[in-house]
């Protein structure tokens, strides 16, 4: 006996005894796959946030800031490092520098820069002298600041430091001059004056500004008198 489907998708035999029976499904496009690896992930993300381990599951999206170069990340600017110097090295106004930028925009590593040169210059084979050089630029930068607020001025201790730190590099132009022309005294000497007038001037225009009126002395002189001890870590006198 067989039974045929209305829509001729199954197909039923039955033998003749009516006790076995057996039969055929055509399924062509259904396909069951049980085992894979889809279900086996899925259990496992169950399983890991059902017991409190999701974060295991969690991805971490690339940041951009996160990869900046190196000297951005530090947050050196070479050109603006450059700028500064030459506005340091060249203080005459009718050059057409802005040196306020020096002043008013200031940065750490330029200036730690210069006065680790300078330390360099003025080691003649004594490695201490390089921290005590740095220290003076920390605690004499500290000591014209507290000057220039007791004073009245309006200037941070950063830019206090930025500037002492740039206006090092006339002494760092005339240090191989003094190393050529040292057997002469008296020109060696007007050299020496003359690389401490220059750094100091660099260093006074840009913090002595036009708050202090009378007081401008009273924050130059330490300003030269820091430059003084400078040059007589390098000169040894």
């Amino acid at each position: 006996m067989q039974f045929s489907p209305t829509n001729g998708d199954f197909t039923f035999v039955s033998s003749t005894d009516a006790e076995e029976l057996s039969g055929t499904i055509d399924a062509p496009d259904v396909k069951l796959n049980m085992g894979s690896d889809t279900g086996k992930d899925a259990y496992a993300t169950t399983f890991l946030r059902q017991r409190g381990y999701g974060w295991l599951l969690e991805v971490e999206e690339d940041d951009p800031e996160d990869n900046k170069p190196l000297l951005e990340e530090l947050d050196i600017d070479l050109k603006d490092i450059y700028y500064k110097i030459r506005c340091v090295l060249m203080p005459m106004p009718s050059l057409g520098f802005n040196r306020q930028v020096v002043r008013d925009n200031p940065d750490f590593w330029g200036p730690l820069a210069v006065v680790l040169l300078f330390s360099m210059i003025s080691i003649y084979g004594q490695f201490k002298v390089v921290s005590w050089i740095v220290t003076i630029w920390i605690f004499g930068s500290l000591t014209i600041f507290l000057l220039a607020r007791v004073l009245g001025g309006e200037v941070s201790y950063g830019q206090v430091l930025g500037v002492i730190g740039y206006s090092l590099l006339p002494l760092i132009v005339i240090a191989p001059l003094l190393f050529v022309i040292g057997a002469f005294d008296v020109v060696s000497t007007l050299l020496k004056l003359f690389g401490v007038f220059w750094a100091a001037y660099s260093a006074a225009s840009l913090l002595v500004g036009d708050e202090f009126k009378t007081k401008k002395p009273l924050l130059i002189y330490p300003i030269f008198l820091l430059y003084i001890y400078f040059l007589s870590l390098y000169t040894g006198v």
